[in-house]
């Protein structure tokens, strides 16, 4: 399953894209969504640390913590993410 997720600049997409780090042994980086603020989600990683991404619009964040959550749930895999401008293409099995 691909969703194409549109945060609000390249920055954004690009630390959206990096957050989503998937290591050697195929284990998601992201631990779970905080909260969702507007347009912006806080991001908890494994690593104890919390960070925020901007996304276009509501809809959007609340579409990328929706894609999100099985893989964080361990229902799917990411297998592949790419940033074109402002959006980040991610892929899950």
């Amino acid at each position: 399953m691909k969703k194409s997720i549109t945060c609000t600049d390249n920055y954004e997409a690009q630390k959206l894209a990096s957050l989503i780090y998937i290591k050697e042994d195929n284990e998601l980086f992201i631990n779970g969504i905080l909260e969702i603020i507007e347009n912006e989600i806080v991001i908890s990683l494994k690593d104890k640390s919390a960070h925020s991404v901007l996304f276009q619009d509501r809809t959007q964040a609340e579409a990328f913590a929706d894609f999100i959550q099985s893989v964080i749930d361990d229902v799917n895999k990411i297998t592949k993410t790419e940033v074109f401008e402002n959006i980040v293409e991610i892929t899950k099995e």
